[in-house]
């Protein structure tokens, strides 16, 4: 199993990898700093054509909001690509916007889960996406 998380302010994917410590995570985590990381990351291009060393995620937690290409461009991509669905996506982003929370979702997204609160919290909220991502939810078949 292996995470990947696109977050492009470099506090929030520090105080994310401390959570991830603070939870005993005991899988690979990888971190990008945008969308078209994501998909240099996902389609294998250099720098991430070592499988070895970037495999492809299990889990994407995606922040909505980041340059170049924001999540919800991500979004559209990635579930456009074929066997996507095998990815679950988290979204950790600091939107409160419903709508953007519900766009998301049409895009895609397995949860949503809101990045403003204190570090106990992110913890708290490392916890409960690690617990989602090992029981996922069933597939749904598309016809």
């Amino acid at each position: 199993m292996t995470i990947l998380v696109a977050e492009d302010d470099a506090r929030d994917a520090l105080l994310l990898k401390v959570a991830l410590d603070q939870a005993e995570l005991t899988v690979p985590v990888n971190f990008v700093r945008d969308g078209v990381e994501v998909m240099d990351y996902l389609r294998g291009v250099p720098p991430f054509d070592d499988r070895a060393t970037y495999p492809l995620p299990d889990l994407l937690v995606l922040d909505l909001k980041m340059p170049r290409m924001d999540g919800f461009e991500v979004l559209t991509w990635l579930r456009r690509q074929p066997g996507s669905e095998r990815i679950t996506v988290a979204v950790l982003s600091g939107t409160t916007w419903p709508a953007d929370i519900q766009r998301a979702y049409a895009l895609g997204a397995d949860f949503c889960l809101n990045k403003l609160f204190g570090f106990r919290q992110l913890v708290d909220v490392v916890e409960r996406m690690e617990e989602k991502w090992s029981h996922p939810l069933p597939q749904v078949k598309r016809g």
